[in-house]
């Protein structure tokens, strides 16, 4: 017998025999509920009430003797005095092989009508590798979107977001590069998406094919608020799962925003201050944990890609702000091109990919940086040209980037079902080069 089997079976003896307390609750106001009565740690969860109505609660705060409980499921029925005992630990998850291809629920149980998942169980709490036991990011991860894959490079084990206001195309694109992607499996996280979205995306862009090869995270946003925040952790704990087994995952959450807007309604329930626009200290904290573990490890790698949703189309917002700065990169959607009908809506010029010089060629960061050149000498007589203003030889760039603007136009846009490879877009690239 394995000492981690062993020990399991101990720990799972010693649960047993350990005598049942109970507590009750006393109040519950909002989306709190007060338990006093038991001992129990944060993180914890706790069972409230008996038979079909009874629902897990995690434990979220202490002060003296009550505790602070967050409900997993709805709690109509339950009423002061209602019984309560403690599941002996905090959430976890089954994790193992069989989960490629299944459909889970924001706590990690699955949805799809499928068989139980068999496997090792976690917590969805983990520490993010070692800043120094970490691989470089040092090889290219191919999207399949020609613009991302030659203007804003992402490399293996790298984090890059998506930023962009509501309905201009960010699911869209993930659904491209969940298609487009040469990553070994990708794990998707839908955080707090419309229900009616929901089987659209798994059926019509992941499509079986896709999904032979994912791991779907499920939590709408009708769940409670605990919910749509774990489903972010639980997600990541699934893609830390492959990447420890030597697998290199792309991990897309779609939307860190709404994950951090379900920690504030977390945090503000049970008594933290509101800080920078509403949203309490704890909302930051989370975002640096769940977003620093994701990434290269000792072996196998998560590159991470996460929607960030910004509040009225303003990218300084403090979410936005607090992401882009912890992200190794960003990708910036234009409401304009996406009004104009320009699909994929990337505004290259406004995104970046902190690593394109550590996974490209010399002739391909020339290429880049050339086209890079030609589109901001555009936008800068782009007014000018339009009422007729602009002398041509003022500015040979934009004379060159006038001449051929069609042709780039063309290069950055792709139609949803087209699929490009690392090659094709180098390729594409070149040849505008050259016919500048």
């Amino acid at each position: 017998m394995t000492t981690d089997l062993f020990r399991a079976r101990l720990d799972a003896a010693l649960g047993a025999a350990r005598p049942l307390a109970r507590g009750k609750v006393t109040g519950a106001v909002g989306l709190r509920v007060t338990v006093s009565g038991l001992e129990a740690r944060v993180g914890e969860l706790l069972q409230i009430g008996d038979g079909p109505d009874a629902v897990l609660a995690e434990v979220a705060a202490l002060d003296g003797d009550r505790l602070s409980c967050l409900p997993l499921g709805p709690i109509a029925g339950l009423g002061g005095g209602s019984p309560v005992v403690s599941t002996g630990g905090p959430l976890r998850i089954t994790v193992g092989p069989e989960l490629r291809g299944r459909i889970l629920d924001g706590l990690g149980r699955p949805m799809d009508g499928g068989p139980p998942v068999r496997g090792e169980l976690v917590g969805i709490d983990a520490a993010p590798p070692s800043a120094l036991e970490r691989q470089l990011v040092d090889a290219p991860m191919p999207l399949g979107v020609r613009t991302l894959d030659t203007l804003v490079p992402c490399g293996r084990g790298q984090r890059i977001g998506i930023f962009a206001g509501s309905g201009v195309g960010k699911s869209t694109l993930m659904s491209m590069i969940t298609r487009g992607t040469s990553a070994e499996l990708n794990v998707i996280a839908l955080v707090g998406e419309r229900g009616r979205e929901v089987r659209e995306f798994i059926e019509h862009d992941l499509g079986p094919e896709g999904l032979a090869r994912s791991v779907v995270v499920i939590a709408t946003s009708d769940t409670p608020p605990l919910v749509r925040l774990r489903a972010g952790a639980v997600a990541t704990r699934v893609a830390e799962y492959f990447r420890d087994e030597g697998a290199d995952v792309l991990l897309m959450m779609d939307s860190v925003t709404r994950a951090a807007m379900a920690q504030r309604e977390v945090g503000l329930s049970v008594g933290e201050p509101p800080a920078t626009r509403g949203y309490p200290p704890s909302v930051f904290a989370m975002l640096a944990s769940l977003l620093e573990r994701a990434g290269p490890g000792a072996r196998g790698s998560i590159t991470g890609l996460y929607t960030v949703l910004v509040e009225g189309d303003d990218h300084n917002e403090p979410i936005a702000d607090a992401a882009r700065s912890i992200l190794d990169g960003h990708i910036v959607l234009d409401r304009k091109l996406a009004t104009a009908g320009h699909f994929p809506s990337i505004q290259a010029l406004d995104s970046i990919s902190r690593v394109a010089n550590k996974i490209t060629t010399p002739q391909q960061k020339a290429d880049a940086a050339e086209l890079r050149r030609l589109m901001a000498a555009h936008r800068e007589v782009r007014e000018l040209v339009e009422i007729g203003a602009y002398v041509p030889g003022t500015n040979p760039d934009a004379d060159r980037a006038t001449a051929i603007w069609p042709q780039i136009t063309a290069f950055l846009r792709q139609g949803l079902d087209e699929q490009v490879t690392p090659e094709q877009a180098w390729g594409a690239l070149r040849a505008l080069i050259a016919a500048a």
